[in-house]
């Protein structure tokens, strides 16, 4: 078998282009907001302020304050140890007309057990005693040290001030409120376009590391002036989710605390189900800030995507793209800029695959390809591999020979700072 197929090589590179030209055209139609010109969303204020939970003199608690007539929808983790504020909000989110997010950081009041959860439903009773609203209509949220206790007292101490300092567009203090061990803030801020209108979008998320959302420490609220129905609300956000935050990791390990959570106020009158330019949009704008945490990644040196094209299904897709993704020798060789596509061969081989066929697997880095018929491929050189692997942002790319299903997966790099981070992180 000729190791000349243009056409899978073709195929390769289509997925890829297929992918960036979709995201590029999105993009286009939607209208960036300059840097620390974030817009405001008709029906949502946000504060936040410094409690001391963890470290003293850091915005740590953020409050978002939401009109009563908009709908709310959320995505929580799978692990079966979610923390005592996943619980509630699962539970408050079910009784509907949900009018505050009341977020910590610090502690992620996870593994606390029955204490956990009378400390965190202490804090929604406090922040709705004040604002006069039911119990239910707070949904609370915590990252953090797993295992810690909740210094609740600290928190209902800085409610008063958090209400008293509510602002419809300082959304850069809330990213900030929310933050672990990230470097950066993360804030995105659009208005997408369609024939039928436009909408306003703005969301902050965070995460660095534990990211693989199973649904990444990851906690993200998106928030749009658009009208959708709260079912409808609810099936839109999964699919959100399922594009973008489903498609990253970090270090392979699902958080406790993962959250993400989209609300529509109806300002605008604009309704997104069954227009496919907003819905579209939205896609982007979801997946934009879900690479935000890949690019903020613990000690990250490089942005890594890993395409998966011809499987005969998205599962195996997954499968394989997830293996390369999280493979600590991959993500190693990747730190280095060493191009050791055995490594990536490897990983390939032990993915499960029933009647996987080797020679007709091709593995390329960005547009050089390295392996075709079961081995390196004649023309390729270390001199073409290593230029790949200096780049900042490495592509890998997968042609399995087995149908037409393609998957793509965003991870990180393996660097020494991110053991140095995670080895430091309780202290």
């Amino acid at each position: 078998m000729s190791c000349v197929r243009a056409v899978q090589v073709k195929n390769i590179k289509l997925v890829v282009e297929s992918l960036s030209e979709q995201l590029k055209r999105e993009r286009e139609n939607s209208v960036k907001a300059s840097d620390g010109d974030f817009l405001s969303i008709s029906g949502v204020r946000v504060s936040a302020v410094k409690s001391g939970i963890k470290v003293r003199d850091r915005l740590d608690l953020v409050v978002f304050e939401i009109d009563e007539k908009s709908s709310v929808a959320g995505v929580f983790t799978l692990n079966k140890f979610c923390a005592a504020p996943v619980q509630i909000a699962k539970e408050n989110l079910l009784r509907g007309n949900a009018r505050y997010f009341l977020i910590n950081t610090g502690y992620a009041n996870a593994g606390t057990g029955e204490l956990g959860l009378k400390a965190a439903k202490k804090c929604c009773s406090k922040l709705a005693e004040i604002t006069r609203v039911a119990e239910s209509s707070v949904i609370p949220f915590s990252t953090g040290v797993i295992g810690e206790h909740l210094p609740v007292d600290k928190v209902l101490s800085a409610l008063p001030a958090a209400i008293n300092g509510f602002s419809e567009v300082d959304w850069l203090s809330a990213a900030r409120g929310i933050m672990t061990t990230d470097t950066q803030p993360k804030v995105i801020s659009r208005t997408i376009r369609s024939k039928n209108g436009s909408i306003r979008v703005t969301g902050v998320a965070k995460g660095s590391g534990m990211i693989r959302p199973d649904m990444a420490t990851m906690l993200a609220f998106v928030f749009c002036d658009a009208r959708v129905a709260p079912t409808d609300l609810k099936v839109l956000l999964a699919k959100l989710v399922e594009g973008s935050f489903n498609r990253i990791t970090v270090d392979g390990d699902t958080s406790t605390n993962d959250s993400c959570m989209l609300v529509a106020t109806g300002a605008s009158g604009i309704e997104i189900v069954g227009d496919r330019e907003l819905e579209d949009g939205l896609g982007v704008f979801f997946t934009d800030l879900a690479i935000a945490l890949i690019r903020d990644a613990e000690g990250a040196t490089k942005f890594v995507t890993v395409s998966v094209d011809g499987g005969e299904n998205s599962e195996e897709c997954l499968r394989v793209a997830y293996a390369i993704s999280e493979s600590t020798l991959v993500k190693t060789a990747m730190f280095a800029s060493d191009p050791n596509w055995g490594r990536i061969l490897a990983v390939i081989g032990r993915s499960d695959i029933e009647g996987l066929d080797i020679d007709a697997i091709e593995i390329m880095l960005g547009d050089t390809r390295v392996v075709c018929d079961g081995g390196v491929d004649p023309s390729y050189t270390e001199t073409l591999g290593q230029m790949e692997m200096a780049e900042k942002d490495v592509a890998i790319k997968i042609f399995l020979g087995r149908g037409t299903a393609k998957e793509t997966v965003f991870t990180s790099d393996l660097s020494v700072d991110y053991v140095k981070i995670n080895a430091d992180y309780r202290s």
